[in-house]
């Protein structure tokens, strides 16, 4: 692989569990920013006039964004190799932006900003894996990518605490809850400034780097060659995501209802991000242990955390909390099964098209949703619910055919 840079002479690197709790840190950090940001996004554009319909299309457009988006840029990231450019600019689009949506005051400009924020996820994501899976070779796979994890998740705790403080000080004064993500965003830039000065090549983690002559070409139509029980897998992904709201969906019912307050609707998601962090831990080991077929209850799951469109506090609390288990495992368990079905040499090109189909699915899900709530809540219920039937039946036959093979 060619990097953005070669190590200058006499300059040792970090070690290796050294680099990967720096890049933790600044995982913690980011998440600070975009976690912060997203879960007061849907009462502040309820603030600018947003409807429900409005709310949920723009949360599923940025998880579309976030996550489809990663296919090209992981083809874009691989043929130039340049790692470290890319999860920079990555990082710099989103830390930038979010601090400007509370100062904009207006509909349009803040969702342009909330969607240049989704799409630095999508920029840095392939660049900046790559990067942390060099120094993982070192201190292990699992526990390398685990504490980045765990984290990454606590700046997705940290954040909407912050902002509920913030708002709970200065209520309704977005602006400032905003502002305040520009303290965290400075620091991941200058942290990653430093650590690519004394990482610059990260791939020397590697015992035996593979050697390059140059950048590495790959068709855009990189989805040939897969298995056809994967794209069956990744079918059902694409529906279970369909039955899934977004989080500023749930925001929006839970504070135009009344039922939970602006300064608490962070605490609310830090409650979901907690579980989110947990889920995937736990879950994973249960996947070691007992295999594939404990996926059959996220579907399950996902129905049920549809309760938190109902009139009852206590049922907002507790559906949140069954979505921050779907979430979880949808972001860390559901992707070990692409390791089953796809050879190691497609696997990234098997990753890269997951999160293509997770996010039109989740692009389907914002919109279906958003414009059925403004119709009926019950409405929306039954949507998610019948979402997730299909997607139990579907998964349980995949992973039948799966066991056969």
């Amino acid at each position: 692989m060619t990097s953005d840079a070669t190590p200058s002479a006499g300059r040792p690197l970090l070690s290796p569990w050294r680099f990967v709790v720096a890049f933790g840190l600044v995982s913690l950090l980011a998440d600070m920013v975009y976690e912060g940001a997203r879960s007061i996004i849907g009462p502040y554009l309820a603030t600018l006039g947003a409807s429900a319909a409005l709310v949920g299309l723009v949360a599923g457009a940025g998880e579309f964004i976030g996550y489809g988006l990663r296919v090209f840029s992981g083809y874009a990231v691989r043929r130039s190799q340049r790692y470290w450019t890319w999860t920079i600019l990555g990082y710099a689009l989103t830390v930038l932006s979010v601090p400007l949506i509370g100062v904009t005051g207006a509909l349009a400009p803040a969702l342009l900003l909330y969607g240049s924020e989704r799409l630095g996820k999508a920029v840095r994501s392939p660049a900046k894996d790559t990067l942390l899976s060099h120094a993982s070779t070192a201190t292990g796979r699992g526990r390398g990518f685990g504490v980045h994890q765990a984290m990454d998740q606590t700046g997705a705790m940290l954040g909407p605490l912050l902002l509920a403080a913030v708002l709970a000080w200065r209520a309704d004064d977005y602006r400032l809850a905003f502002g305040v993500l520009i303290v965290p965003g400075v620091l991941v830039l200058a942290l990653l400034a430093w650590l690519r000065l004394r990482v610059p090549s990260p791939e020397a983690y590697e015992e035996r780097p593979a050697a390059s002559s140059g950048p590495v070409a790959a068709p855009l139509a990189g989805g040939s060659g897969l298995p056809r029980r994967y794209w069956q897998y990744v079918s059902v992904v694409a529906v279970l995501s369909c039955g899934v709201a977004s989080f500023p969906l749930l925001a929006f019912h839970a504070t135009t209802t009344g039922l939970v307050s602006q300064p608490m609707i962070p605490v609310l998601f830090a409650v979901a991000m907690a579980v989110d962090g947990a889920s995937g831990l736990l879950v994973g080991r249960w996947y070691d242990a007992r295999g594939a077929t404990v996926l059959l209850a996220v579907p399950i799951a996902a129905a049920v955390s549809s309760i938190a469109f109902l009139d009852r506090v206590w049922l907002i609390w507790v559906g949140v909390a069954i979505w921050g288990v779907v979430n979880g495992v949808l972001d860390s368990t559901v992707k070990a099964v692409v390791t089953e079905l796809v050879p190691t040499a497609q696997r990234a090109v098997g990753f890269g098209w997951l999160a293509l189909v997770r996010g039109l699915g989740l692009l389907v899900a914002g919109g279906l949703l958003g414009a059925t709530y403004d119709a009926g809540r019950g409405w929306v219920i039954a949507l998610v619910v019948a979402a997730n039937v299909v997607a139990l039946g579907g998964l349980a036959w995949v992973l039948r055919r799966m066991d056969q093979d």
